[in-house]
């Protein structure tokens, strides 16, 4: 008989967690990075809205708290819905709700930012967004979570 062995879960305490500042109205608590991507909590303040982007990579999004409005379809992600982005999807979406619109996400490649000219802005990559954490705990003097960073 095969013995069980297991190894503990190391759980993130992510309502003791603070939230690091992404732009205006946004900011994110990172969950994990890896190779191919990462998982966050992203916080949009009410009002706020993630500018026209396409996905290299899949996203699986899972709406904590707050609503959201697709911006271009009129659909509505509230508390509990998920939305699956598979790669080379483009969208935009505002947070809607009298709160912060919180949300999990596991992305995989880049999300790249796109002007109005169709042309990429800027590119956010779990490299990119480990560095924002990783500058965030060096100026806090905070030393980076080694479940988080990998």
């Amino acid at each position: 008989m095969q013995q069980l062995t297991t190894e503990p879960a190391l759980p993130l305490d992510t309502d003791a967690m603070p939230w690091i500042p992404t732009g205006p109205g946004k900011s994110f608590r990172p969950l994990r990075f890896t190779a191919d991507g990462w998982s966050e909590l992203m916080r949009l303040e009410p009002g706020s809205v993630v500018a026209l982007h396409r996905h290299t990579g899949e996203l699986h999004a899972f709406n904590v708290s707050g609503t959201r409005e697709i911006l271009g379809t009129g659909e509505l992600v509230g508390p509990g819905n998920y939305v699956y982005e598979p790669a080379g999807t483009v969208d935009t979406w505002g947070a809607i709700s009298d709160g912060p619109c919180v949300i999990h996400l596991k992305a995989t490649g880049a999300i790249e930012y796109l002007g109005p000219d169709g042309q990429v802005t800027e590119a956010v990559t779990a490299a990119s967004q480990r560095a924002i954490y990783l500058e965030w705990c060096q100026r806090e003097g905070v030393a980076p979570d080694p479940r988080i960073v990998g």
